[in-house]
């Protein structure tokens, strides 16, 4: 007996120890590019234009799926806007007790972590071996009492009263299973390791549709309860950030950081509030205006939106291009064709609106997006990219319904999400260079 409870007490001083530490020195993770040559997506055929193409129509398809039109939350159904393989970026961490490293989408767009487990009564298929939740010793089911049962969405009981959980995608594909509390573990590329007990996540028995045989899951990373932000905002202060790499080096991996390792601090630094809307899953922002150099383009709410233009724009990780209100968008491309000195050429794609012909090096003007509180310089790497050979295209472009500022906007920046405080920060950053 005496020699059980100290086993008991030993383990919970290393819980405590290890949430101390999450606190106090914080963790920093790889985020790999799905375009990488470390990601399961990865195609060595593919071209740097081919990779772009591919980005453009990921992002078309999940911006399509953001449409407040497309949600469904009545009760006892829920389908998430993103698409199921639709994220730019993936994520390693390990779940249960010993750990189970799993490799999954990581996704600003969404909450519930979930990855596909033993038994797999009708799942698709996936190389890696499945979390076998009988091998983890911390695993437990939650019941149908527990408040985070009913914050999954769509939720029903079993006959031994266990919650089981059902998310759905803007592409009908689909996740079942039961929702579940386990240990997570995050190791960082310098080989540090944090643990989080009783996390909760979806241990997927049903799973279907486009999902790639390359993938486990997805980690939500969202603004609502269900995600891992929210649920580890005791022990990280419900603080995250990461630093996006140029998109002309996939190879060169982004980073994602939680507790005292996301802080964004120093000179330089410029924040603006997180506005709470519904879904609380999104993060959204005030848009004010948009400068090309001296010329402050000020942004004007559509009729639909004059009650409440506040968060007015969603940021987002997974989403390739910035999408501005389409009359919005034209006062833009007019104030750049008036700047801009060269032969303007239809884009061969036919997706971008405005493209130059360039036959050495292009400098465009100095974009700034202007937030409440917050002017954030628009990465001039990315805000014209070369589509083909001698032909460069702006990446925002129009869209008739909501706005939305993706990760070529944000590449090069230290950006940081503060749930406590609600605010986002901005620092400009070499990515490259992060650790």
């Amino acid at each position: 007996m005496a020699f059980s409870n100290f086993l008991l007490t030993l383990l919970f001083y290393c819980s405590v120890i290890s949430l101390i530490d999450a606190i106090s020195n914080g963790i920093t993770v790889d985020l790999i590019h799905r375009d990488s040559s470390r990601s399961p997506f990865y195609n060595p055929d593919n071209t740097r234009f081919d990779r772009l193409k591919n980005a453009v129509h990921r992002s078309l398809s999940r911006k399509e799926s953001f449409n407040p039109t497309s949600i469904s939350t009545k009760a006892g159904s829920f389908k998430s806007p993103i698409q199921s393989n639709g994220g730019e970026y993936l994520m390693k961490i390990s779940l249960g007790t010993p750990s189970f490293e799993i490799l999954a989408i990581a996704d600003t767009g969404s909450d519930l972590l979930w990855t596909q487990c033993k038994p797999c009564t009708d799942c698709y298929k996936q190389i890696a071996p499945l979390f076998d939740p009988k091998k983890s010793s911390s695993y437990r089911d939650l019941s149908c009492q527990s408040q985070l049962c009913t914050a999954v969405g769509s939720s029903s009981c079993d006959s031994k009263n266990n919650c089981q959980y059902t998310v759905s995608y803007g592409d009908n594909s689909y996740s079942y299973g039961d929702l579940a509390a386990d240990t997570i573990t995050f190791q960082s590329s310098a080989g540090k390791s944090v643990s989080f007990p009783k996390t909760v996540f979806g241990c997927g028995h049903e799973n279907g549709g486009t999902f790639n045989e390359t993938g486990s899951g997805i980690i939500g990373l969202g603004g609502g309860a269900l995600s891992i932000v929210n649920q580890l905002s005791t022990s990280t202060g419900g603080a995250f950030s990461y630093c996006l790499t140029q998109i002309d080096e996939p190879n060169v991996t982004s980073k994602i950081s939680f507790g005292s390792n996301a802080l964004v601090s120093g000179p330089n630094v410029v924040s603006t509030p997180l506005i709470k809307k519904s879904p609380d899953t999104y993060y959204y922002l005030k848009l004010e205006g948009v400068s090309v150099g001296t010329n402050k383009i000020v942004y004007k709410p559509l009729k639909s939106e004059a009650l409440d233009d506040q968060g007015n724009i969603i940021i987002d990780s997974g989403t390739t291009l910035t999408y501005l209100p389409e009359q919005f968008y034209q006062q833009l491309e007019s104030s750049l064709v008036k700047v801009i000195k060269g032969k303007r050429v239809t884009d061969p794609q036919g997706f971008f609106n405005l493209c130059y012909q360039v036959n050495g090096t292009f400098s465009p003007p100095t974009i700034v997006a202007h937030f409440t509180g917050a002017d954030v310089e628009l990465p001039s790497t990315s805000t014209f990219l070369e589509v083909e050979v001698g032909i460069v295209c702006l990446t925002l472009v129009p869209s008739q319904d909501l706005a939305i500022f993706g990760n070529l906007s944000q590449m090069n920046y230290l950006i940081g999400y503060d749930l406590v405080k609600n605010k986002v920060s901005f620092k400009q950053t070499d990515c490259s260079k992060a650790t």
